[in-house]
């Protein structure tokens, strides 16, 4: 279950930040000074080896959903943990995830990470990519 972190150190310029943790999930809120979200991140399969994902959102900006680089690389030193490029994305899976372990957060803050979990997954199933035109593809060489 999520729970929050009391005394989250706060960044001087920065929103208000919330952290709540368990096992297998991180959520970070930034809050504004309107008492809003202002930014999200959702951290799942937390623990599960080069499995964990983060879903980033921030008012003004948009989405972000990326793989967690542990910094595991066999050697000698762990690297800093970095976000890195990933396209799967599941949002049924994240939402039952998230609603399975936020039962003690604050109902405004659960509908609103749900809202946003699935306004991600509305946003990609809606993408097309450009009309293709002739200047973009290569003509067919049959001499090969």
């Amino acid at each position: 279950m999520l729970r929050e972190i009391r005394n989250v150190r706060q960044v001087p310029g920065e929103h208000k930040r919330r952290w709540f943790t368990s096992d297998t999930m991180d959520l970070i809120v930034w809050i504004d000074e309107s008492n809003h979200p202002a930014q999200l991140q959702l951290c799942y399969d937390k623990g599960r080896r080069r499995a964990e994902r983060a879903l980033t959102w921030k008012r003004g900006v948009g989405y972000t959903h990326t793989a967690v680089d542990d910094g595991e690389t066999g050697g000698r030193y762990k690297s800093t943990p970095i976000l890195v490029v990933d396209g799967s994305f599941n949002a049924a899976r994240v939402v039952d995830l998230f609603k399975n372990g936020s039962v003690h957060l604050p109902i405004d803050i659960v509908r609103f990470v749900t809202s946003k979990i699935q306004e991600f997954q509305n946003g990609m199933a809606h993408m097309s990519l450009p009309s293709l035109t002739s200047n973009t593809i290569a003509p067919f060489d049959q001499s090969i």
